[in-house]
């Protein structure tokens, strides 16, 4: 963050304003809870952050952990794809007047980018030959909730544990195949998890690709290192997702960095018990939108996809933001 600063989101946590406390914070020894909370008294204000319209809402992501092959195999035969050479970055400088402005990537052309391939096309052969394979997966599902989660660690038929994790998307909007199915009445809405979703689709083989290509937005990885077998991968704030600490925020309006304190009173899949504990900002995503809006990292692996795939839960957050910010904004 000192190297490069986050950019302020609407809400208008300025990230300078966490400097006096985040010098503290990397002065000290590694505090025991009455320590911990003085200083967090001393430094920041909690702020209840209100939505218009409704309280605030908790879903749960993790890291998937996958067999996979280096190669195609007549088992491993579903690919995920590193980055294309001929998908740019679009923002206001480059984006070419009538594309929708919610696309932030595009495909180079002659003249004036157009919007990129999307997941149909894609699986249909549109980047076929350019040997972007990373690595091969036996299911297409799976294939599907690697991109969701934007991460997976593979154990490859090789034997060695390596990761993927996200480098760019297609760029259009994300499209849940739990809300077509329940849209379409195959699953009722309050029955929708990742485990009931994956439930239908073992039922209902042959109508995976109607289900998928309605999502659009397909997702490109890049390799990365399993430098701590305890920590997630690094996300959209450079830093390791904390298993149980890290939260995804609407990146438009929150600031990376900035600690949560998240009341969630009926979700008890992390510890059986009320969920209330602070948490960082430190990822963002597609479909995490709004001010009380987070995704809880529930960690990596099976057991953590078994949290995750339930947590759709009311929570109140409140934002602790730093005194001096309090002082000259609000009051």
């Amino acid at each position: 963050m000192l190297t490069k600063p986050y950019r302020t989101g609407s809400l208008g946590v300025a990230f300078d304003a966490f400097a006096e406390a985040y010098a503290e914070a990397r002065s000290v020894a590694p505090a025991n809870r009455s320590e911990a909370r003085s200083f967090f008294e001393r430094h920041f204000v909690p702020a209840l952050v209100a939505p218009e319209g409704g309280g605030g809402l908790v879903t749960g992501f993790y890291e998937p952990q996958v067999e996979a092959s280096p190669v195609r195999t007549e088992r491993f035969v579903v690919p995920l794809l590193s980055r294309p050479a001929d998908l740019i970055d679009i923002d206001e400088k480059n984006r070419p007047a009538g594309m929708d402005p919610y696309l932030a990537f595009a495909r180079d052309m002659p003249g004036d980018p157009v919007e990129y391939f999307d997941r149909g096309e894609i699986e249909r052969g549109a980047l076929s030959g350019r040997n972007l394979e990373i690595a091969w997966l036996a299911d297409k599902v799976d294939a599907f909730f690697i991109h969701v989660q934007g991460a997976a660690r593979l154990k490859m038929t090789d034997g060695r544990l390596c990761r993927v994790t996200y480098t760019a998307k297609s760029g259009q909007r994300f499209t849940g195949p739990g809300r077509i199915l329940s849209e379409t009445g195959e699953i009722p809405l309050e029955k929708v998890t990742m485990q009931s979703i994956r439930a239908w689709f073992r039922v209902h083989p042959d109508r995976v690709d109607e289900i998928l290509w309605q999502n659009r937005s397909y997702i490109f990885f890049r390799e990365a290192p399993v430098e701590d077998a305890a920590l997630g991968p690094i996300a959209a704030a450079k830093v390791p997702l904390t298993p149980g600490r890290s939260v995804a925020v609407d990146r438009l309006l929150h600031t990376f960095g900035t600690p949560f304190y998240i009341d969630a009173p009926t979700l008890t899949a992390f510890e059986q018990k009320p969920f209330g504990r602070l948490m960082i900002a430190q990822d963002t995503g597609s479909a995490i939108t709004g001010p009380a809006r987070g995704d809880l990292f529930a960690g990596s692996g099976d057991a953590a996809g078994e949290i995750a795939g339930v947590v759709r839960n009311a929570a109140d957050f409140h934002a602790l933001i730093p005194r001096g910010l309090i002082d000259r904004r609000f009051r």
